[in-house]
């Protein structure tokens, strides 16, 4: 299946985070210099399929947005399907007439759980790995790349400089509403991420999907993994409380093995399938709601 959209495929979007952030940086210090210089960097040397989904992305994820997509998806009605069906239903995002797009998105998934299981992490944690991702089902419903993918941020506060490409925000329509360009804006101060919106994509899709079946630290990594601004670029700190500051050292733990786990070795799908189903029956039922 071809994905309609400024970047030819939605792994696009995750090799240009391996380029912004490469293996081996350290995680930056608030109000640093280091990591912050080569983010801006990369903001002057991304390519131009990049550069047109942050402005599609910045321009459309407003407050209405959010709120629209959330009434949309959040009753979990568009389809019932188990965890495997699922990441099957996901190849289907793979153009196969590309020779880039080698791997299939369970093989990727696969990397990311594997890695997690060889460095021996509890089986939640390998779980987690397997199924982060799944949320990108969101453009086989029809969603465009940029409310899919892409880094999340707050919407109904003041728009953090710590996002990609911050400058693509002149063009939000929510830049126009008071209320929500205070640094505060519609939240208060400390009231943790709960409370707070987050831009729309398949990060906040699969909590809703999970939540009733992962521990907090691995669906924090789920929620947060994609919001780089907060817990790789330390912005928003005012809207955080104590609990978000102990979840967000497990979605930078993760962040490792999402963004550096890919290698050019095949998992072998047919051999690791029966752990991965067995791992997934330990925590889901054998049909979720998506």
């Amino acid at each position: 299946m071809k994905n309609d959209g400024p970047m030819d495929h939605l792994d696009d979007w995750e090799e240009s985070l391996a380029d912004r952030y490469p293996a081996g940086d350290s995680l930056p210090v608030p109000g640093s210099s280091g990591a912050g210089d080569a983010f801006r960097d990369y903001s002057q040397n991304v390519r131009p399929g990049i550069r047109e989904f942050y402005r599609l992305n910045h321009r459309h994820q407003t407050v209405d947005f959010v709120e629209a997509k959330k009434r949309q998806y959040l009753p979990l009605r568009t389809k019932r399907m188990g965890v495997w069906e699922a990441m099957e239903f996901l190849n289907t995002l793979v153009d196969e007439s590309d020779p880039d797009a080698d791997f299939s998105q369970i093989e990727h998934l696969l990397q990311t759980a594997e890695a997690i299981r060889h460095d021996g992490h509890p089986r939640w944690f390998i779980l987690t790995g397997l199924v982060h991702d799944l949320g990108k089902i969101l453009c086989l419903f029809g969603e465009p790349q940029w409310a899919v993918v892409g880094d999340t941020f707050p919407v109904g506060c003041a728009f953090s400089d710590k996002v990609v490409f911050p400058e693509f925000f002149a063009e939000n329509p929510d830049k126009q509403t008071p209320e929500y360009q205070t640094a505060c804006g519609i939240y208060s101060e400390g009231c943790g991420l709960d409370e707070v919106q987050l831009s729309w994509g398949h990060d906040e899709y699969m909590y809703h999907v999970a939540k009733d079946y992962l521990p907090a630290e691995a669906l924090a990594m789920i929620r947060y993994h994609s919001c780089y601004a907060i817990h790789r670029e330390g912005g928003y700190t005012h809207l955080l409380n104590e609990r978000d500051r102990q979840l967000l050292k497990w979605v930078r733990a993760f962040n490792a093995y999402d963004l550096y786990s890919k290698g050019d070795e095949r998992p072998d799908v047919r051999t690791l399938r029966p752990y991965y189903e067995e791992l997934v029956a330990e925590y889901f039922p054998p049909v979720l709601d998506w």
